[in-house]
């Protein structure tokens, strides 16, 4: 029996090595593009109303239907002042509750400043006011905010001061929210 010969031993371990970094590479890859095709199928679980649709009833009322989240909330993406950004709906909130990243890419003003209180206790906020604002064809003006800058997550919490000029109905995992003209 002879012995390997040194050169190809060296070869094996090049051939070994090269193999479990191409395996490696592939796997990172795999999961990239897993990833990659089920964060539309995320997204639309977390916020099923990216696009919201309207619709024109008997009455000439503008009716948009929002589809409940898997978490119970009614989260969707509105037009503030022509720009997209996520909202959820909070029947708790006096006003619409926007963060200070928010607020920034929104354009909007610190007004003055004010005591809220939020499920964290006290905290300071800032008066302002968003000129439009659009879910599916219902549209609203002249709408009172406030910038919370310790508010936590991505989006904005549409409250009462919304609400309030809108009828809304509830069937099933359904909110129906009306504008009458």
């Amino acid at each position: 029996m002879q012995a390997p010969r040194p050169q190809t031993l060296h070869n094996n371990k090049n051939q070994k090595g090269f193999a479990k970094s191409f395996a490696v590479i592939a796997w990172l890859l795999i999961m990239v593009m897993l990833y990659f095709f089920f964060q539309d199928a995320i997204n639309a679980q977390l916020n099923p109303n990216q696009q919201l649709n309207s619709s024109i009833g008997s009455q000439g009322e503008v009716r948009t239907v929002l589809i409940r989240n898997k978490a119970g909330h009614y989260v969707g993406t509105a037009l503030v002042n022509q720009q997209p950004i996520d909202f959820m709906l909070d029947t708790g909130a006096t006003t619409v509750a926007i963060t200070a990243d928010a607020a920034r890419q929104l354009g909007l003003r610190q007004g003055q400043p004010i005591q809220v209180s939020t499920a964290n206790g006290l905290t300071t906020a800032y008066l302002s006011q968003i000129k439009q604002l659009q879910l599916g064809d219902i549209v609203l003006y002249n709408i009172p905010a406030s910038i919370v800058p310790n508010l936590a997550g991505t989006e904005i919490l549409l409250g009462m001061s919304v609400l309030k000029q809108l009828e809304f109905h509830q069937q099933g995992n359904q909110l129906t929210l009306i504008q009458h003209k």
